[in-house]
């Protein structure tokens, strides 16, 4: 697209957001619409030195009203979708952002963050605090991009991720144990925050991952981590309830309080469904007619 003329080249974006939501519908209903958009109208990390040309959409048309048309882009085309925006840059830029496209009745439905913490778990506080400052808008949040290294720490003097990129970077014992530690207290603490909804590891192994960290919950070989086994045993032990019996009050209702997410319930032959959506909420099931 970098020889195409803007304007060419920005419809070319937005018929790709058209077919891949189009074509996706029913499948996913959760989509990343524009992503670091912060850093987009400057963004010259190319071998060429020239911008691509999405950097110089963005400088021509702005931040806002390149948002605006993609999201209506993909709005229009599957209206039950939840789209977000997404960025690293977690400074008081993106915040500015947020503001700006919500005065100018940009809908966002979720706010995406990204955490890569190839230079060390940030720890509860620093990262509750971070979560505070983008829940004062009132949308969700999605951690989108989670990573925690299993090896040695990325220098704390990298600024830019990228440039840090070893011909070797393994995973050690020690760092698997770091590891295994910092991912429940990570999940852990974001969980028991409202407004977190969604939160995305980002790498299932090794193999592949990005700037070849050892970010995964399995090492190259495809051996599981002790970080998988302690976050599975979080979701799955802990978190995830197994099949439980109970009776009916004299009144025919039976309260449970849960996580968030999907039920499903069995009296005899009669089968129902319920949801917990929100936090703090009731919901009703229609009453089951048992034959």
């Amino acid at each position: 697209m970098d020889e195409l003329p803007l304007d060419d080249a920005w419809q070319v974006v937005l018929d790709r957001i058209r077919r891949e939501v189009s074509d996706f519908r029913g499948l996913i209903d959760a989509w990343d619409v524009v992503n670091e958009a912060v850093i987009m109208p400057v963004f010259e990390n190319e071998p060429d030195g020239v911008p691509n040309v999405v950097s110089r959409i963005a400088r021509a048309k702005g931040r806002i009203p390149l948002i605006r048309e993609a999201f209506e882009a993909a709005r229009e085309t599957d209206p039950g979708a939840t789209l977000l925006i997404n960025d690293f840059d977690l400074s008081s830029a993106y915040e500015c952002l947020i503001e700006g496209l919500l005065e100018n009745g940009v809908r966002i439905d979720a706010i995406g963050l990204q955490t890569h913490m190839h230079q060390g778990y940030w720890g509860e506080e620093a990262m509750l605090a971070m979560v505070d400052r983008f829940a004062r808008y009132g949308l969700p949040l999605h951690l989108t991009e989670n990573t925690l290294v299993s090896g040695e720490l990325m220098p704390a003097r990298i600024v830019d991720l990228n440039d840090y990129q070893p011909a070797s970077w393994p995973s050690t014992a020690e760092g698997e144990a770091r590891q295994a530690d910092e991912i429940v207290r990570h999940y852990r603490s974001l969980v028991e925050h409202p407004a977190v909804q969604s939160i995305t590891y980002w790498g299932i192994t090794d193999a592949g991952a990005w700037l070849g960290a050892p970010a995964g919950l399995l090492r190259v070989d495809g051996s599981h981590k002790p970080a998988y086994d302690a976050l599975r045993d979080l979701v799955r032990g802990e978190w995830w309830l197994p099949p439980t019996r109970t009776r009916t009050d004299d009144n025919g209702v039976v309260r449970v309080s849960g996580f968030l997410g999907d039920y499903r319930v069995t009296a005899g032959a009669a089968r129902a469904a319920f949801a917990i959506e929100s936090a703090g909420t009731d919901a009703t099931v229609a009453p089951l007619t048992l034959a």
